[in-house]
């Protein structure tokens, strides 16, 4: 299932930084996180969905990218979410 309207606010309540924060890179990584672990279950009932695959990469790269980002800027924040998603480094 999708990652729904709820679900969505309810991750960027708990990761913003600030009041009407939707863009920090901790928010980013939490959506991300939420919609590639969605498509990880979506695979393994669809095989052969080999053009979802290709999105799914896209979204680990992007994920990869934004954590690069944080640990280059502030390392505590990067362990902190890391901790908190449950993401491997």
């Amino acid at each position: 299932m999708a990652v729904t309207k709820d679900n969505k606010a309810q991750i960027v309540k708990k990761f913003k930084t600030a009041d009407l924060d939707t863009g920090s890179p901790e928010v980013q990584v939490a959506l991300l996180t939420a919609k590639i672990n969605d498509l990880t279950t979506h695979f393994a009932t669809h095989k052969k969905d080999h053009h979802g695959r290709r999105g799914l990469v896209t979204m680990v790269n992007k994920r990869r990218k934004l954590l690069d980002y944080l640990h280059r800027k502030d390392g505590t924040r990067y362990q902190a979410l890391i901790k908190a998603l449950d993401i491997r480094k």
